[in-house]
């Protein structure tokens, strides 16, 4: 997990579970009722609205993009002048003895070891990378429509808590607790939608877009090999990737790392 979500998590929640100690402790927090109202209504919801499949494949590209830790753009840039280095002398089936750093730039070595066309090569690997991309979005897609609709049950199970209460009005001491429990479902609501849903959408967003300019620094790359390009020109055509005020500095630490 990278540095900026957990910190986010334990912040958030910290605070949140920290409040209610304070306010006399957790428990009175804790509904198992309105938990099943707001949880199971909101993913059944959801699922409505997409295939059990696309669903599966939210969560998990959820999950994946909470763990995993991108690699920088620098490093990957650096490897693969490094390679192109190497076949500029020993030839593209050099590269059958490296171990690249990640599956997609693998895929691509393997590719030119297997002495594919340039055309095929690009295209496969830029299909792979628009059909990774599209998996990020429907996941985001997904996560925001459950911050969408979480709020919305927690409305209808304190409206289903109130009509409860009305119902039983005989004892006016039971008002406060009924109330408070009917309350809880829109705190419920609240918390998916702003702690959990909402950040893990613009997890998977920023995932998306880290790995998408990844993916084309390594097709770029790849493609430079494949013409035989000199290491330089790959190395400062990979370079138009990175903001202006790093590209500088990381040639600099490049030079002096070799």
């Amino acid at each position: 997990m990278d540095l900026a979500t957990l910190i986010g998590f334990v912040v958030a929640v910290g605070i949140i579970i920290a409040a209610m100690i304070m306010g006399g402790g957790v428990m009175p927090f804790v509904d198992m009722p309105s938990m099943a109202v707001v949880g199971g209504g909101t993913l059944g919801a959801v699922m409505m609205q997409y295939n059990f499949s696309q669903f599966v494949d939210a969560i998990k590209a959820g999950l994946k993009a909470l763990m995993y830790k991108a690699q920088t753009p620098g490093d990957v840039i650096l490897e693969i002048v490094d390679m192109a280095k190497e076949t500029r002398t020993g030839g593209l089936l050099i590269l059958e003895e490296k171990e690249p750093s990640s599956e997609f730039l693998a895929k691509g070595v393997n590719m030119l070891v297997d002495g594919m066309e340039a055309e095929v090569v690009t295209q496969t690997l830029v299909a792979e990378r628009n059909r990774a991309a599209v998996r990020h979005d429907d996941g985001a897609a997904i996560f925001s429509k459950i911050a969408e609709v979480a709020p919305a049950m927690g409305m209808i199970g304190t409206l289903v808590g109130l009509v409860l209460m009305l119902g039983n009005m005989d004892d006016p001491k039971s008002i406060g607790p009924a109330m408070a429990v009917a309350l809880l479902t829109t705190l419920y609501g609240a918390l998916i939608a702003n702690v959990i849903a909402s950040p893990m959408a613009g997890k998977l967003g920023l995932r998306r877009n880290e790995e998408f300019m990844l993916q084309s620094i390594i097709i770029d790359g790849i493609s430079g090999m494949q013409e035989g390009r000199n290491p330089r020109v790959i190395d400062d055509m990979l370079r138009t990737y990175l903001p202006g005020s790093k590209r500088d500095i990381e040639a600099k630490e490049a030079e002096e790392g070799k």
